[in-house]
Formats: structure tokens, C-alpha cells, sequence
């Protein structure tokens, strides 16, 4: 599998952080191509649970996120999949002085496969997923930040 990730760090504490990210009513304001979530099951964000989300036109498609893992206060990982890759995902969240660090992980696997998959990878679709955790996580600060001012 390949592995990419983005780290933030933010001046909220973790209840506030894990708040907003569990919260999934907020995902399309700053998931990274989210258009809406069409589907939840179980108790989220805990083990088992699942949420499904379509994206936007050019992106990713319908994705579905399956929690194998949960541990409040410290973070949650995912089975994801969608129409081109099925992976996993994890968060993690790390108190700092006046502050929490997050990071955002994921492995993957391409689903379509071809000879030249592994240079394709390295060169765009690698760059793309980065790009796009370091939006959501940039995203995600701004909404921190302004759920922050509201209280």
C-alpha cells in the first residue's frame, strides 16, 4: 500500500477538534471534494460504524468509510473505498501547550492496475492525495477556528 499524510496543528483543545471532525452534518464545509453525506449506519464515530458520501462531479465518486478502529480522546481509522481506491484512513489527535496537533493518514491501493501504475502513482496520483488531506486539513482549521468564535 501507499501512505501519504498532513498534519495540522490548531489553538482548540482535542474535545473541540474531535467535536467537529466526528461531526459528520459539517463534512462538506471541509472535506476535500465532499458533496454530501447520503449515509450513516451504526453508532458513529464508534467501531463499526459507517458513513457513505458522494462527491463532487469531478471527484472521487461515491466513497463509503467503515470505522475499524476508535479511541476517543486519540483518534479513529477508517476502511475506505471508492471507485478507484480502497485503503485505509486515520486520524489522530495530539494534545499541545494551548493547542491540538492532527494528523491525517492514509494507505492505499489503486484498484486499477497496469504496468506503468506504480510511476503514475508517484508522480500525480500520490501528489493529488496529499494535496487534497492538506486541504481538508487546512479547511477544517477554518472551521475550528470560526466554531471557536462562535462560543
Amino acid at each position: 500500500m501507499r501512505r501519504t499524510s498532513a498534519t495540522g496543528s490548531y489553538a482548540a483543545s482535542i474535545e473541540q477538534a474531535e467535536g467537529l471532525w466526528y461531526d459528520t452534518e459539517h463534512w462538506p464545509a471541509w472535506i476535500d471534494g465532499l458533496a454530501r453525506v447520503t449515509g450513516l449506519e451504526g453508532n458513529w464515530p464508534a467501531l463499526g460504524a459507517a458513513v457513505t458520501w458522494e462527491s463532487n462531479p469531478a471527484g472521487r465518486g461515491r466513497v463509503l468509510e467503515r470505522v475499524v478502529g476508535y479511541e476517543p480522546g486519540r483518534g479513529q481509522t477508517l476502511d475506505v473505498e471508492d471507485d478507484s481506491i480502497r485503503g485505509r484512513q486515520s486520524v489522530a489527535f495530539e494534545e499541545l501547550d494551548g493547542g491540538v496537533k492532527v494528523e491525517l493518514t492514509l494507505e492505499y491501493e489503486l484498484k486499477a492496475r497496469s504496468l506503468i501504475t506504480p510511476v503514475v502513482d508517484v508522480l500525480f496520483i500520490r501528489r493529488a492525495m496529499t494535496t487534497s488531506l492538506e486541504s481538508t486539513l487546512a479547511r477544517f482549521g477554518g472551521e475550528l477556528a470560526g466554531a471557536e468564535a462562535r462560543t
